[in-house]
């Protein structure tokens, strides 16, 4: 795209390249921390748009930001300065629409009037650099105020950069006057000058004779030759030293200091001359690093690096102490050189062998193991070639050698090392993956995680596992053939070269609370009346700022927070009641005498508030403050209130156990905790204390109408289910109305048919919805328009400001969904409310105000049997009997939820449930009706005589 078309904020501001701005994306995702500080380097194309010439007519999607850092980012040292921050040579590219609003940010040689400065908003300043790889902080000069450089390095270091960036005790040195050695006239570094103590000239250190080795230690000096020839003959002529005369002592007086020239004069124009100061940049970077480790005849490369450097590890501080070798002559029998031919371990000979004998050890290798995956591991290749190496070497045959044993004593170990490590455990991968989720690669954080493995096993497995994610990649791309590049914005109209670009997130966007509480309070500054309510971050007394402090934390990282008081308390319901006469103070004196001396039975001083205690949730895992995250006080289960309709009173948060936990206290449920939807769990499973296992979200489950249990994402995301308390998530409805062809249906993640299936929302895979979650499928809420002619039959709601109909998505993780707005699970609204409850709000709740819970099931009863009866009518054996006015031939009973029919041969059609597999016809003949019960009674003793009859034969 051009580089004249302008671009515009949302806020109306015209940023360009090399303009300051402020970048944040929604509050939700960078979860309440400040916005951040950055220099615009250059406005990109989509990165899908076709690369050179024909890239540049795109609209401009994303931009590249040279980020600041502030001193609370990188250190835990308090700093009083809000304006101050720390330059950094690291850029990033993010979305074009994270850019907020303009902010001004100069060096402080840039700024003359400093504390005018910092009163005027979105104002900052640096002096300092941060390296956030070697994490040190460097000296940021002025290009200008470097001297003591030859005059073309000077020259092209000043045409080129604006600033310098070196370490702080190297400044002296560079803004000193240039250094020339008094023996060649030449320029003289740093690291190869030496100075003399007494004539204060320079020297290279290869110029002096005798050459100098090193410079002086530390409290040492050097002098020169002349120098210390002149001293030697003023020593040996026993000459007096001439008196030097003391300086005249300034005498101290009382009278006031003498009165500078006040404060620099307030010149708006002068200050606005700073905030459009040029700076010059090159390659985009006003700034390169020039300090100890830098050899300045770089800086005439224009390829040269200009990121800060640290020491070279070479040296002997950094080498191994060897000792000498001992005499050739009498070298010790039982001492082994190392470094020798004899020490090397050869790993394989593979390129010495003849093809006859590669064709012989291919011919053997397929003998050794019929494990594919084996076969194909790198680590059983490299010790197989290494087995072979050593049968090559030593001229045994290749048919003996043996891959049944996978470990070997290396030369150099005591203990045999294996070829394969121990397997992880589900648990172990779990961890390793999260914590790679949190650590990126950084694997010695990722071991802290894992404790029971060491770092090479750590170190192992990671090059396994993301082997795996790029074999099951390839694997996809093969099957379904490399993603179309979709152009996600075409060719810009003169229209909107004129017009420019519109973009950016405005300033409130997902930051301004709509409706607070009834009584709001500020959690800084505890005021009350404000024009804007913002979102405050977490650790707060309450969860709203006022406009101040909101804009104040936003912008500059700047919350003073006031100490509650009793004052600022909410008044209660019995201080309302006391009513006080105008002009009587609000607080009057106490008429209780003041204590004088502690008393044993005296009331301790309130306890200081505690830090805020953060939890991970298991369904969304970010984390919350205790009370939007409930943990389980036995079993430990971490999740968003919301998640799981749990209202809990603020006293009893530390005593909240979930509904399993309950459980098993009042037993008023089954204590099988499987659920009903999902296969059930093995012997090795059930073992697990607790379970399910606490550290997934299915161990959140809910009771069903019999009993049972079912998943809480199974209930919410299976259609048929519904719920009687869709507020709380309470008891779960419509088991029975499950289609027949979810429980037939084979899962294909665990190839199981137990258990009910639902397909998946962009293929036509089907699987079981606790499988989905294991394997990390997308789940969330979708909301999608309406049409006007059906908005009268439609159920709408309203989410984050988006109106339609909801629906509840699982997708597989290999669908693109980036450009669905699909919501999160625990994703909340203004009003606090997760995108689950206005799900089940709308959609999951039973009609309990039309009938009662017994009637409901009766109802979806009549269903079944009506459509088993009508579906019987087409067939010679119908299985249910359904007349005016049925009796039990057994027990005279008249009421039955259905009536079997059974002739004098004893033969019987089963019960129409959704579990029944087979039918057996009915003879003809007498007919008899059993009620349900009387009929699966006569079966349970046919069976209990059966296995009698059995036992008696055996």
């Amino acid at each position: 795209m051009s580089d004249d078309v302008p671009v515009y904020l949302k806020n109306g501001e015209q940023v360009k390249v090399n303009d300051h701005v402020y970048c944040s994306p929604s509050w939700d995702t960078r979860d309440g921390t400040p916005y951040s500080v950055a220099r615009i380097m250059e406005f990109l194309p989509p990165a899908d748009a076709p690369k050179g010439a024909a890239g540049r007519n795109f609209l401009y999607t994303r931009v590249r930001l040279a980020w600041y850092y502030r001193p609370s980012d990188v250190s835990d040292r308090p700093v009083a300065d809000s304006r101050l921050l720390l330059a950094a040579i690291y850029s990033e590219v993010c979305d074009i629409n994270q850019l907020r609003a303009k902010c001004h940010v100069v060096h402080r040689d840039k700024i003359s009037d400093l504390s005018g400065w910092k009163k005027r908003p979105d104002r900052f300043y640096f002096n300092r650099l941060f390296d956030p790889y070697i994490k040190r902080e460097f000296e940021v000069i002025p290009a200008r105020d470097v001297r003591n450089l030859p005059d073309n390095i000077r020259e092209v270091l000043i045409s080129r950069y604006e600033y310098v960036v070196a370490e702080k005790e190297v400044i002296p040195d560079l803004t000193d006057q240039i250094r020339l050695c008094d023996s060649c006239s030449e320029w003289c570094p740093s690291p190869e000058t030496v100075q003399c103590d007494r004539c204060k000239r320079f020297f290279h250190m290869h110029c002096v004779q005798p050459p100098l080795l090193a410079k002086p230690t530390r409290g040492y000096g050097w002098t020169c030759a002349p120098c210390s020839k002149k001293h030697e003959e003023e020593v040996d002529s026993h000459e007096v030293r001439p008196v030097v005369s003391a300086a005249p002592k300034v005498l101290k007086s009382n009278a006031p200091p003498a009165r500078g020239r006040g404060r620099p004069r307030k010149d708006k124009s002068l200050a606005d001359k700073q905030e459009s100061f040029p700076v010059k940049h090159f390659k985009m970077w006003p700034f390169r690093y020039f300090g100890q480790y830098t050899v300045a005849e770089d800086t005439l490369d224009e390829e040269d690096l200009i990121f800060p450097r640290t020491a070279t590890r070479q040296g002997p501080k950094y080498q191994a102490n060897v000792p000498l070798a001992p005499d050739p002559y009498n070298y010790p029998p039982d001492i082994e050189e190392r470094g020798g031919d004899s020490t090397v371990e050869v790993l394989g000979v593979i390129n010495s062998l003849t093809d006859a004998e590669v064709a012989e050890v291919e011919a053997c290798k397929k003998g050794l193991s019929n494990d594919p995956e084996v076969k194909s591991s790198v680590d059983w290749l490299t010790e197989l070639i290494r087995r072979y190496s050593d049968a090559a070497l030593a001229a045994r045959p290749f048919t003996s050698v043996n891959m049944k044993y996978l470990s070997r004593l290396e030369k150099w170990k005591k203990n045999e090392t294996p070829v394969f490590d121990k397997p992880f455990s589900h648990e172990e991968i779990v961890a390793f993956e999260d914590a790679i989720a949190l650590h990126g690669p950084e694997l010695r954080a990722v071991r802290d995680e894992v404790p029971n493995r060491s770092m090479p096993e750590i170190v192992r497995f990671y090059g396994h596992w993301k082997s795996g994610k790029l074999g099951e990649e390839n694997r996809r791309l093969r099957r379904h053939g490399p993603p179309p590049k979709p152009i996600n914005k075409q060719y810009e109209s003169a229209a909107e070269r004129e017009e420019g670009i519109h973009v950016g997130l405005s300033d409130d966007e997902g930051s301004i609370v709509a409706q607070p509480s009834k009584s709001p309070s500020c959690g800084a500054c505890r005021t009350r009346e404000t024009t804007t309510w913002w979102k405050a971050p977490k650790g707060l007394p309450t969860n709203v700022l006022c406009d101040q402090c909101g804009s104040n934390w936003r912008r500059y990282a700047d919350l003073n927070v006031r100490p509650l008081r009793a004052e600022d308390a909410l008044p209660s319901s019995k201080s309302k009641a006391i009513e006080k006469r105008e002009g009587t103070p609000l607080t009057g004196p106490s008429t209780k005498r003041a204590r004088t001396s502690a008393s044993v039975q005296s009331t301790p001083p309130p306890a200081a508030p505690s830090a805020v205690t953060l939890l991970k949730c298991l369904a969304c895992s970010k984390t919350g403050p205790l009370g939007k995250v409930l943990k389980c006080k036995k079993c430990h289960l971490r999740v968003h209130a919301g998640a799981v309709g749990a209202t809990v009173d603020p006293a009893q948060l530390d005593n909240w156990t979930c509904e399993l936990c309950e459980n098993e206290e009042t037993l008023e449920a089954s204590i099988n905790h499987d659920c009903l939807l999902c296969p059930r769990a093995g012997p090795e499973e059930r073992r697990m204390k607790p379970w399910p296992p606490s550290d997934t979200l299915l161990r959140a489950c809910k009771p069903t109408e019999g009993q049972g249990w079912t998943h809480v994402i199974c209930a919410v995301f299976t259609p048929e289910l519904t719920f009687t308390d869709a507020a709380r998530l309470r008891l779960v409805e419509g088991m029975s109305t499950i289609t027949r062809h979810r429980w037939t249906t084979k899962c294909c993640l665990c190839g199981e048919i137990e258990g009910a299936v639902i397909k998946c929302n962009d293929c036509p895979k089907e699987f079981h919805i606790s499988c989905a979650w294991k394997q990390g499928h997308k789940f969330g809420f979708e909301i999608q328009p309406v049409k006007s002619s059906r908005r009268d039959t439609t159920i709408m709601t309203t989410f984050k400001g988006e109106t339609g109909s909801m629906h509840a998505i699982i997708s597989c993780k290999d669908h693109d969904r980036t450009k669905r707005d699909i919501y999160d699970i625990c994703e909340s609204n203004e009003g606090g409310e997760t995108a689950l409850q206005v799900y089940c709000q709308a959609y999951k709740q039973a009609p309990v105000s039309t009938a009662h819970g017994l009637l409901r099931k009766a109802r979806r009863l009549d269903n079944i049997l009506n459509i088993r009866t009508e579906g019987s009518t087409t067939s010679s054996t119908p299985d249910l009997i359904i007349s005016t006015d049925p009796e039990c031939c057994e027990c005279k009973s008249h009421f039955s939820p259905a009536f079997y029919r059974a002739d004098n041969g004893e033969l019987y059609v089963e019960s129409s449930t959704p579990s029944s597999s087979s039918m057996s016809p009915a003879s003809d003949g007498k007919d008899y009706l059993y009620c349900h019960r009387c009929h699966f009674g006569r079966l349970e003793e046919r069976a209990n005589g059966s296995k009698a009859m059995g036992m008696m034969v055996s």
